[in-house]
């Protein structure tokens, strides 16, 4: 659970908004209720490398480093995520990507203290989806071991019946999401075809969280994050938290659904066990998952 900047913010981030992002989750409670990540996603670092080889924060938009960042948001007991790519550039191509610096970019991250790795697939100079994330993983499990691993491969070649022993936590198994209705219910489908591969320290991820940003209404919104919630997927939230309303705060802090998604009422977060659709008939569907006395959690969705 945490927060990200990519669905909000694009590439208009810097270190002040990461500070005040964090100060905004403690203030608001929402870190308290388990939104302990704080994650930056593309566009952080400078085009090229330094002349070793190093990626470097933009001097402009993070001049205090990654590092300081790293420092600050723990000091509130939270932690930082960052974003890299398994290419010659990230996705935007406003910064370089991880493919054969895969080593050298781990121990960057580890020193600078970082506790979330997000790893995205653009830009991949033609090589193979499984060589390049082999590569990554590699160097996770030897310099990385304490950062928690995204999988951003976006399904293209079914991650999830290998991803597992790449030591990815999570796996995306979806294009990006967008901010309406036919783009959030088309990932849920998406994400839903490989429930049964989910496991522990493996979880589903249909990317993330779109509450709050507009383009839905207060109940498809609802009907998202109930879903996500279900699925047992990373509750990241992409909406500028320091001035959500009182109706997203609201879907985003229900603690029953979030005790839903985190192992509260059951082992089933913890076993990664995935809630699924279970019927469909004419736009009116279940999806249930499992708590702990033989009990189950039930969404009726009207699609």
């Amino acid at each position: 659970m945490g927060w990200n900047t990519w669905n909000h913010f694009y590439c208009g981030i810097s270190e002040e908004v990461i500070r005040e992002i964090a100060d905004a989750l403690i203030n608001t409670g929402l870190a308290k209720l388990g939104y302990k990540y704080v994650n930056i996603d593309d566009c952080w670092a400078e085009l090229n490398r330094d002349y070793q080889g190093n990626l470097v924060p933009n001097k402009r938009t993070f001049p205090s480093g990654i590092k300081a960042l790293a420092d600050y948001v723990h000091a509130k007991g939270l932690k930082l995520g960052i974003y890299s790519d398994a290419g010659t550039q990230t996705c935007t191509k406003q910064m370089p990507g991880s493919l054969d610096h895969e080593e050298q970019d781990v121990r960057t991250f580890a020193s600078w203290g970082v506790d979330y790795l997000k790893y995205d697939n653009c830009n991949d100079a033609g090589r193979s989806v499984r060589e390049r994330y082999t590569r990554i993983s590699n160097a996770m499990k030897k310099y990385g071991k304490n950062i928690f691993f995204s999988i951003c491969e976006w399904g293209i070649e079914n991650p999830a019946t290998w991803a597992r022993g790449m030591g990815g936590n999570s796996r995306r198994k979806t294009a990006d999401i967008a901010d309406n209705w036919d783009s959030m219910t088309s990932r849920a489908d998406q994400n839903d075809r490989w429930a049964s591969y989910a496991g522990p320290g493996g979880w589903s991820d249909p990317d993330m969280l779109e509450v709050g940003n507009g383009g839905m209404s207060e109940a498809e919104y609802r009907s998202h994050f109930s879903i996500w919630a279900l699925a047992k997927a990373p509750l990241l939230i992409g909406c500028d938290v320091r001035s959500m309303s009182p109706q997203t705060k609201n879907i985003i802090s229900n603690w029953e659904v979030v005790a839903v998604n985190q192992g509260k009422h059951s082992l089933a977060h913890r076993l990664g066990v995935q809630g699924k659709k279970v019927q469909s008939d004419a736009g009116l569907e279940v999806w249930a998952g499992p708590l702990s006395g033989n009990r189950k959690a039930v969404v009726l969705w009207n699609r």
